[in-house]
């Protein structure tokens, strides 16, 4: 088994350690049991079990420092890997940005792991598999799928006396859903810490559904619409944002958070007040780890509030040079949302489009996060109320800003790739042109 008990791998590090000779010595131990199932064309393709573990360390003399790998922990490899290290230390040439390590921290207690996700069974994967292929082909649709789980954990240790540990669990489902006359498609994504919240078969529902709802696609034409943005769409847009919080970048003029005639835009409102944005590890819905790679514990931290700027992330260096605290990057972002379900926001629109998904996002200015991509698996025609046929996937023109500062309604908050995102209704989304992908 490659996942260590906390005392385990304390014991491995303390080892490790104490064959450094070097000014500073880091030691990062990780561990992972993950298991699998692919399935495509209605039959399983593939399935899987992976284990893995990893020391590493990076010794550090000076201002040079040398990284070296292994995953045998006997005391002779451990003090090879050690001096390897060293070695490599010793030929590197200084960092001018090099930080000592931090000396011991206090880390709040993470919420990460579940037990159930831990012992899912090659039979619980099997079963979510069939949960997709067998009312894919009742509804002559096809399915192609992949499910991942995961047991993990991560240690650090150093020289200076910092000890940390984390251990967590995740599943991760995806499905596509294909009518079998190559017009339809549809698509559904889920990923959770907890197996218990995860339902395959209300997932598989959404995306045939999705396949069937969106056969034979209308043309229309392209220009500014109001938009229902699900949260997988939103969150390509959004994830626009989460780049652009680096201080440093927006010190030296770098992104949308530098300030014409030099600093940043903290302090400033750059999109419609209903929107917060913030990071928090110990979110019941949404756990990370309560530290990050460099040992900094993580806190709750608020990025925008009121459509102001709260916050950018300052790395160790960079906080140094300017004088102030550093800010770690987040581990997820949640967005504040609202009470209304994705039915009762199509049911207040006159005249919109429903989107599921954006994929291929690409970036045309950095300066203003513009952005351009296409829809995908899935995209609909509402009037007055009510979907009223599929129509052809567009391709886009758009700001996540352009997009907050022309909000009108946020919905329900729904976990994606590790955030919470709202449904959003969005007035004048850019469509540019049409794409005939299914």
């Amino acid at each position: 088994m490659a996942i260590y008990t906390e005392e385990e791998a304390r014991k491995i590090m303390e080892k490790a350690l104490s064959f450094s000779t070097a000014d500073v010595c880091e030691v990062n131990l990780s561990g992972s049991e993950s298991g699998n199932i692919r399935y495509a064309r209605n039959s399983v393709s593939t399935a899987g079990h992976q284990s893995n573990q990893t020391l590493v360390i990076q010794s550090s003399f000076g201002k040079k420092s040398g990284t070296a790998t292994i995953d045998e922990f006997d005391d002779a490899s451990l003090e090879k890997v050690v001096k390897r290290a060293e070695e490599l230390a010793k030929l590197s040439p200084e960092n001018s940005e090099f930080m000592e390590p931090l000396g011991p921290q206090v880390y709040d207690e993470s919420i990460t792991y579940v037990e159930a996700t831990a012992k899912i069974s090659p039979d619980y994967r099997a079963e979510v598999a069939k949960a997709s292929i067998e009312p894919a082909k009742a509804k002559d649709v096809t399915a192609a799928g992949f499910l991942d789980d995961s047991s993990d954990f991560s240690a650090m240790m150093n020289s200076k006396g910092l000890f940390a540990y984390n251990k967590s669990t995740n599943v991760d489902f995806t499905v596509t859903m294909r009518s079998n006359d190559g017009t339809g498609s549809g698509w559904v994504s889920r990923d959770f810490n907890d197996i218990n919240k995860f339902d395959p078969n209300e997932a598989a529902k959404v995306a045939i559904d999705k396949a069937v709802l969106s056969k034979e696609a209308k043309a229309i034409e392209p220009g500014k619409y109001t938009v229902i943005l699900e949260p997988s769409a939103a969150l390509g847009l959004l994830n626009g944002i989460g780049r652009s919080i680096n201080a440093r970048q927006a010190d030296e003029g770098r992104s949308f958070m530098s300030k014409e005639g030099g600093g940043t835009k903290i302090g400033e409102k750059i999109v419609d007040e209903r929107v917060h944005l913030w990071s928090d590890p110990l979110n019941s819905e949404v756990p990370s780890a309560t530290w990050n790679g460099a040992g900094q514990p993580l806190k709750k931290t608020s990025w925008i509030e009121n459509g102001v700027v709260k916050n950018l992330a300052y790395d160790r260096f960079w906080a140094k040079e300017k004088g102030v605290d550093a800010v770690p990057f987040p581990s997820n972002f949640i967005m504040a949302g609202g009470d209304a379900s994705l039915e009762e926001l199509i049911k207040s629109t006159k005249k919109g489009i429903l989107v599921t998904r954006l994929w291929y996002i690409r970036s045309v200015d950095p300066q203003t996060l513009l952005y351009t991509g296409l829809t995908r698996d899935g995209t609909f025609y509402i009037e007055n109320g009510a979907i009223k046929y599929p129509v052809k996937n567009f391709r886009f023109n758009e700001s996540p800003i352009i997009m907050l500062n022309n909000l009108e309604t946020l919905g329900k908050q729904v976990r994606v790739d590790g955030n919470l995102i709202p449904y959003m209704k969005i007035r004048d989304f850019t469509f540019t042109s049409l794409s005939d992908a299914v």
